[in-house]
């Protein structure tokens, strides 16, 4: 067990005289982002979806982008949408689906290619295989960016070309092609931080926008919704918002709020039949429900070879196929956990038995018999542990080296990536937490010395590591883990990326008992007594997993402990309940 670093000891106080009437946490986390005026405070704590988000006709190209839509719709040209595998190209795929659906434009198809054997971005065979079914226009989504020669091809094809991406460029954009992305050169939207899926949907609001501008004119019968229908997507935009580790700030904050309410009230059969299978109420579904729960199942999809199917089961409108789709991708999620499961096993025991290992800066390691697909999730598990950025890699079904990077808070794996001489990767991208990369078979045994040199270039001093040590928000007792703070931490949700749960300090708390749960008994649970009141409980999941924490026996002779944690509502057979949730047991 590792004690966190703490930047503060209590809630206190050094915003501006504006926000006194505030309860002392939300300031502190008002202060965090730099918020000093009560008019940017109220912006925070109390988004409203149509004065704080951005008219979708300031990003670059989006008419340009539209007219080209809408040419296509109206002369019933054949569209392909290719769209990324992952949880945020898929719900971009469904809300496009879910446009043409409802105008009533049915020459469509949608690609979504195969992880293992095609990788990310668009691919030359892909295109050929769409050319040979006549297409005439593609549309990209989240994706597309850096996929140079394929976009090539396709003009060369004969194929025009739509972009929506929000991946950092690498240079140049492609040729001859209408790129919507708000991180290119000259892009006057304000939200640079978009997910794939809400760079689409602005796209899609823009379309919209000019069908019912020239409703009377058009000479095909569409079905035009009425304003406002387009708000009824926002299910997939909060869901990618959420999933895709976005800064929950600015105009995602709203993004993923509303995305939130909409996915509570959403009619989409195959999003109820998935809740209900996990057992998750819809009426309370969470950022977390998100996370754990509905994310891991449509990249679940992609890992284990069946992308398509996630793309069904939020698409579809059929009771049947939502069931089927609903048990497949609980099953394959299931499988995915016991493949990760062993994968991460091996990892840990490469880094016990491998001292450079835990002396780097960061943990490099590969095997040509790992699925790259899979290889984030066990980053990812690394990463959090280690408190490392984590570099893995594996042969992909073409024979080449492709691998997955995590980082922990306070890393930029992008910025440590780029940072390596020019050459060492093939190719690359991702966002400040998480990425990907193709390396060469001769570059890879050097891998790991180049990335610890970019790292210590970077952070050369542990105060620029600062922001990787959890900020604790202030020190509380058993008895103040109430209701009433519940509420006050209500207002600063949704948490994620950018935004993350208040954390508190609990000092010297009396245990009542100490508790293994779950099937394997891996879940930890202190009971602990609050004065003149119930008991409160303090979970920690896989708990047992962690080599470096105590065993039972040393815990289960505890009387007291020290924790940080989260407050937060389970809703556990439908049941509201206060817990806390252990982020680390401090010495």
């Amino acid at each position: 067990m590792s004690s966190i670093s703490k930047t503060s000891t209590k809630i206190d106080d050094n915003s501006s005289l504006e926000l006194e009437s505030y309860h002392p946490l939300i300031k502190k986390v008002l202060d965090s982002h730099k918020i000093t005026s009560k008019d940017q405070a109220e912006v925070f704590l109390n988004p409203d979806y149509d004065l704080h988000t951005h008219d979708s006709a300031l990003l670059k190209n989006s008419d340009l982008a539209a007219d080209r839509l809408i040419k296509a719709i109206k002369d019933d040209e054949h569209i392909a949408i290719w769209s990324d595998y992952d949880s945020d190209g898929i719900p971009g795929a469904v809300l496009v689906n879910d446009v043409f659906r409802k105008v009533g434009f049915s020459n469509y198809e949608i690609y979504i290619p195969h992880r293992h054997n095609e990788g990310f971005g668009l691919n030359i065979s892909g295109i050929d295989e769409l050319a040979k079914n006549g297409t005439n226009l593609l549309l990209t989504i989240d994706c597309g960016i850096a996929s140079f020669d394929a976009i090539s091809h396709a003009r060369g094809l004969g194929i025009d070309v739509i972009v929506t991406d929000h991946h950092e460029l690498s240079g140049s954009l492609p040729d001859d092609s209408i790129v919507v992305n708000p991180k290119q050169p000259g892009c006057l939207y304000p939200e640079k931080m978009l997910c794939g899926a809400a760079v689409v949907f602005k796209l899609m609001e823009r379309v919209l926008f000019k069908l019912r501008e020239d409703e009377d004119d058009l000479n095909v019968k569409l079905h035009i919704p009425k304003p406002g229908w387009e708000k009824w997507l926002l299910d997939m935009v909060g869901l990618a918002t959420l999933s895709d580790m976005v800064p929950l700030v600015g105009e995602n904050r709203v993004l993923a709020k509303y995305g939130l309410f909409v996915l509570r009230k959403s009619p989409r059969v195959g999003l109820m039949k998935l809740l209900r299978k996990t057992k998750v109420n819809q009426r309370y579904l969470s950022e977390d429900d998100i996370g754990f729960t509905i994310s891991p199942r449509i990249n679940a999809a992609s890992r284990m070879g069946v992308s398509r199917d996630a793309f069904l089961l939020l698409s579809t409108e059929s009771e049947d196929e939502a069931e089927h789709y609903t048990n497949h991708l609980d099953e394959i999620n299931n499988e995915r956990k016991g493949v990760v499961a062993s994968m991460v096993k091996e990892i840990k025991r490469h880094i016990s038995e491998r001292e450079e290992i835990k002396d780097s800066p960061v943990i490099v390691l590969g095997n040509p018999k790992w699925k790259p697909s899979l290889l984030g999730l066990a980053a990812g598990s690394i990463a959090e542990e280690c408190q490392k950025p984590v570099f893995l890699w594996g042969r992909d079904g073409e024979g080449v080296l492709k691998g997955s990077c995590r980082a922990p808070e306070g890393f930029d794996i992008l910025k440590i990536i780029s940072s390596t001489p020019e050459g060492t990767f093939l190719q690359y991208g991702g966002h400040m937490q998480s990425g990907g990369f193709s390396i060469s078979s001769e570059k890879v045994h050097f891998l790991n010395d180049l990335l610890s040199k970019s790292h210590d270039l970077i952070y050369k001093d542990e105060e620029k590591k600062e922001n990787a040590s959890a900020l604790i928000h202030g020190v509380i007792s058993p008895e103040e883990a109430d209701w009433k703070l519940y509420s006050t931490i209500e207002k600063l949700g949704p948490f994620g990326v950018g935004n993350p749960k208040p954390l508190f300090e609990l000092s010297n708390i009396e245990l009542l008992r100490v508790e293994y749960f779950g099937k394997e008994k891996n879940h930890l649970k202190f009971v602990c007594k609050r004065e003149g009141g119930k008991p409160i409980d303090a979970i920690q999941f896989f708990y047992t997993r962690n080599p470096k924490n105590k065993n039972s026996k040393e815990l289960s002779a505890m009387k007291r402990v020290s924790i940080t944690a989260h407050l937060e509502k389970s809703m556990f057979r439908n049941f509201p309940e206060l817990r806390l949730r252990i982020v680390d047991i401090v010495e």
